[in-house]
């Protein structure tokens, strides 16, 4: 799985009408409606604004007045096809008089997520995990400053019979994570049941 680094964004033509296809990270259907809001304010006259919303929980289709099936299902196949989420991708069209059919809207499409895609960076989805973790108060300072030098961030300390301290890190590394903190705790350190 895959996430865009920042915006990119290129612009076809087909048969006189202008295709600008725009991808823009998102993580939500607020934060993708917001730039969707920008995009209709940055290119005010254009006919279509045809948008897709891959995000972790949500997802977004939306052909805009282009016949169904040829605007937002192509542009989701290719996000689809190169595994890449947290996405809104909108393709912004210019009407240039000439219909180009059904196939010839699902290719025109295609290509202008494909051409925004060429100016794309991608990096790596890395899924977090969080795990809570309980120590005696003694060590409860050791505890948190060995996450911190492991990358661990501490995202939530609570005190109760012991501290329990909830860190976050790549699930590919939460055995190996807690092998170390194990480790180098001496074994003072206990994974809690909902972690």
């Amino acid at each position: 799985m895959f996430q865009l680094q920042a915006r990119a964004s290129a612009e076809i033509e087909i048969r006189k009408s202008r295709f600008i296809g725009v991808l823009l990270p998102a993580a939500s259907r607020a934060e993708a409606e917001s730039a969707l809001a920008d995009i209709r304010r940055r290119w005010p006259d254009a006919r279509h604004y045809c948008a897709v919303l891959l995000c972790e929980g949500d997802s977004m289709l939306d052909d805009d007045g282009e016949p169904s099936g040829t605007a937002a299902k192509p542009m989701y196949n290719v996000l689809q096809h190169k595994e890449i989420t947290n996405v809104l991708a909108v393709v912004v069209r210019y009407f240039g008089g000439i219909k180009l059919g059904a196939g010839g809207l699902v290719r025109a499409y295609t290509q202008a997520v494909n051409a925004a895609l060429a100016e794309a960076r991608l990096i790596p989805v890395v899924r977090m995990r969080r795990m809570r973790l309980a120590v005696d108060f003694a060590a409860e300072s050791r505890l948190r400053h060995l996450c911190q030098d492991l990358g661990f961030p501490v995202v939530a300390l609570e005190y109760a019979e012991q501290a329990v301290l909830t860190i976050e890190l790549p699930e590919a590394a939460r055995d190996a994570g807690m092998a170390q903190l194990t480790d180098r705790m001496s074994g003072a350190v206990r994974l809690l049941p909902d972690g």
